[in-house]
């Protein structure tokens, strides 16, 4: 099924302007405007949450709005540039979330999210992500996904929450919740629907098509259709001019598998010598296929490293075509290295000495058919507590110059939490005799340590106070572990101490 994802900003263009003065903007409590020409009179055309309680609205007259809130703050209204700096965004969108991204003026952004969620870990990471980075930024953002853009429009500027996502019947019968407005009416059809009691969707789809048409014109029930999914409204992705792409279209449209997998391998030899013309290699590339009927189909794959190698590029594409729709035809087909970075190829090896093998494919090869997020390694981090001392990170990074203590050996499975064990310890300060974890009993025979540490004085003073004493410890049966006894006490010899088992030895 399609996703289609409606990014709403309610607010863009006063968010804009307060990132546009930084530390000299109005703060968020005081009520904005935004006014500009609107005909022949001076009218308010943008408004913040601040002003939109107190009762200002876009469309109000600029004399007016001020006569009600005498401290207004007005703004002039820069519509132009609102408009460049959202095809702006949506090329940051287009970066990071997928292929086909377009502008919604003059407040959303549309993205084709098919086959592409997966990238970001689901339908709602994914939402959770585009929001969480806007309101980063500054920019309120509410977003709704559903399998048709003009269902997904409407519910993200209608729905109370900030992240919707909807399957089919679930999508219907929210959609038929919506009033009209949502189906982005003109001002004055919505108003005659309202004129004639018909203010939700569900009251048009309840009522014969024919008589609303004669009334209202084909926009009417052009919109419906777009909503419910009986005619297609494609998505014309935005066009960052600075990539490094190729196109090749079609007299006749194609269609066949071999077709479209031949067509691929040019594009890729001719994106390669591209880009190896400019010194270099691809991360990231994106292949569209524009259909005749106006949709697009997209395949987004990357790479661990920069790389032009056009056998290895094409398999990976290759190895994702099964997932286009063609349709009735395929008329043009756009490769773009969405990410590039220099590449000069090095040595692998001197005279006399064995080179290194290169695991660049088989990484590139699992993270296309698994997904880039579940591949990584477990690098050091400078941190006194040990489940703090790792973290993940790509595949092929560069190595740390960071070691475990030499003096003090780290078990080779750590758990994150600690888990809770019970003790039986002749004397306070020396290793337990015994411990049940898991409801098993085991008999400490060996065991090595104190090894104290304190906890992080930079997070918090309570954590500064706590102790942690760590004992490397065997068992009859010869396993080891690494247990620790924590105090919270200021003074963590006479605290009342808790056992725990944080990792085990190879």
């Amino acid at each position: 099924m399609r996703k289609v994802i409606s990014v709403f900003l309610p607010t863009w263009a006063t968010d804009r302007l307060s990132r546009r003065l930084g530390t000299a903007a109005p703060t968020r409590e005081t009520p904005v405007v935004l006014a500009g020409r609107e005909g022949n009179r001076r009218a308010v055309l943008a408004v913040n949450d601040s002003a939109r309680r107190l009762g200002i609205w876009p469309g109000m007259a600029a004399t007016q709005a001020q006569a009600l809130l005498p401290d207004l703050a007005t703004f002039e209204a820069e519509p132009d540039e609102d408009a460049a700096h959202l095809a702006r965004l949506a090329a940051w969108a287009l970066k990071r979330y997928s292929p086909v991204v377009a502008a919604d003026a003059p407040d959303g952004l549309a993205i084709d999210a098919t086959g592409a969620t997966h990238l970001h870990g689901g339908e709602y990471p994914m939402l959770n992500d585009i929001v969480l980075r806007l309101g980063q930024a500054g920019i309120e953002a509410k977003a709704a996904m559903a399998s048709t853009y003009g269902a997904a429009h409407a519910l993200a500027r209608t729905m109370p929450m900030q992240i919707n996502v909807h399957d089919f019947p679930s999508e219907k019968r929210a959609l038929g919740l919506a009033p009209v407005r949502a189906l982005r009416l003109p001002a004055e059809t919505v108003l005659g629907l309202k004129v004639m009691g018909l203010e939700r969707v569900r009251d048009l789809l309840a009522r014969p098509r024919a008589p609303l048409v004669h009334r209202f014109g084909t926009e009417l029930s052009r919109r419906l259709d777009q909503a419910t999914g009986h005619i297609a409204e494609p998505i014309t992705p935005v066009v960052v001019p600075d990539l490094i792409s190729v196109t090749r279209g079609f007299p006749e449209p194609i269609s066949a598998p071999e077709t479209l997998q031949r067509y691929t391998g040019l594009l890729v030899d001719d994106l390669c010598v591209r880009l190896e013309k400019g010194g270099m290699g691809a991360r990231k590339l994106d292949l569209l296929f524009h259909r005749i009927d106006a949709r697009v189909e997209a395949i987004r794959i990357g790479t661990a490293k920069p790389g032009r190698e056009p056998k290895h590029l094409s398999r990976l594409l290759l190895s994702r075509l099964e997932t286009v729709d063609p349709g009735f035809g395929v008329e043009r087909m756009t490769l773009t290295a969405l990410v590039a970075e220099p590449l000069d190829y090095k040595p692998t090896g001197t005279l006399g000495e064995k080179a290194r093998a290169d695991v660049t494919t088989l990484v590139d090869t699992l993270a296309s058919r698994v997904g880039a997020e579940r591949l990584y390694r477990m690098a050091l981090v400078e941190s006194d507590l040990p489940e703090r001392s790792v973290r993940r990170v790509a595949p092929l990074s560069n190595p740390t110059s960071l070691r475990w203590p030499e003096n003090w050996p780290r078990p080779s499975r750590l758990f994150s939490p600690p888990e809770p064990i019970t003790t039986v310890a002749l004397l306070p300060d020396h290793p337990p005799a015994t411990f049940t974890w898991r409801n098993t009993r085991h008999r400490v025979i060996r065991a090595d340590g104190p090894e104290r540490m304190h906890g992080e004085w930079i997070r918090s003073d309570a954590e500064m106070l706590g102790t942690r004493d760590y004992f490397h410890v065997e068992d009859e049966a010869g396993l080891r572990f690494w247990l620790f006894r924590k105090s919270e006490s200021v003074h963590p010899d006479t605290g009342p101490h808790h056992w725990f088992m944080h990792g085990l030895f190879a």
